[in-house]
């Protein structure tokens, strides 16, 4: 199979208003007694990242000087002043990211319970069919507060729909967006510069680039993680420990390395 070199963004510039130390950047909060941040940096270097990207932006320091110690030159530093939506988050990577010839694989910073094997599987799919972008998807029972995948009828990704902006039949789409994508970079670049925050939250979502690929006629491709828990993302205290609780009860399938 025929493969590009990778590189890996990670989305941490959130507070985490819904976490106990509203000071605190979500993604130095701990699970398993490590900070949410490092489990998705460890995992971008086990994959063959030679670095990771990571936009920072609330309490940005505390953030950048842990990795800085930890990471040394592995980890670059984007900075999202505002929080303008994911879109406007990848945005801030574009220059340094200008000279990389290769595909961005995107990562959220509070998404511990990510595997090798699904990150594997993401970017193999991802080069056999030859995708300007590739969405990570999951089922849940519950798809409350995420973006639902809109198929055609034949199987295709049609649409990926926020949950504010879903109408009520698409609200009942068991399928949802992870929120982790690998793009080639080029492509990826110049379908942000066509994204605006028209949307209920006023804000420069990432998914909006999905339009201006298959406007485009560029390939969408989708790829389910065999686990719910993997894309789990941290929002509040109760979700910080179900995650640890998940890490610890089932090693097997979410251990890390050190």
């Amino acid at each position: 199979m025929k493969t590009r070199p990778f590189t890996v963004v990670i989305m941490a510039a959130g507070q985490g208003k819904r976490m106990l130390n509203p000071d605190m950047p979500k993604v130095m909060y701990e699970v398993n007694g490590k900070p949410l941040v490092d489990h998705v940096v460890d995992l971008s270097l086990q994959i063959g990242s030679p670095s990771a990207v990571v936009i920072v932006g609330f309490r940005r320091e505390i953030v950048m000087q842990h990795l800085k110690d930890k990471y040394d030159s592995r980890v670059t530093f984007a900075i999202q002043a505002e929080q303008l939506g994911t879109g406007h988050a990848v945005m801030q990577t574009e220059e340094i990211l200008k000279d990389f010839d290769g595909d961005v694989l995107v990562l959220s910073g509070d998404v511990p319970l990510l595997t090798e094997k699904t990150m594997q599987n993401l970017l193999d799919s991802h080069y056999a069919t030859n995708a300007a972008m590739t969405v990570l998807t999951a089922e849940v029972d519950d798809p409350t507060g995420y973006g639902r995948i809109i198929r055609t009828r034949e199987g295709a990704v049609d649409r990926i729909v926020e949950h504010r902006d879903a109408s009520p039949a698409e609200r009942e789409v068991k399928e949802i967006n992870s929120g982790i994508y690998v793009f080639k970079r080029k492509e990826l670049f110049d379908a942000l510069r066509h994204v605006t925050p028209e949307n209920s939250q006023h804000e420069y979502y990432l998914t909006d680039v999905f339009g201006y690929f298959v406007h485009h006629g560029m390939r969408v491709s989708a790829v389910l993680a065999e686990h719910f828990d993997e894309i789990r993302g941290i929002n509040t205290v109760e979700q910080l420990k179900e995650a640890e609780n998940a890490l610890i009860s089932n090693t097997r399938v979410f251990g890390r390395k050190s």
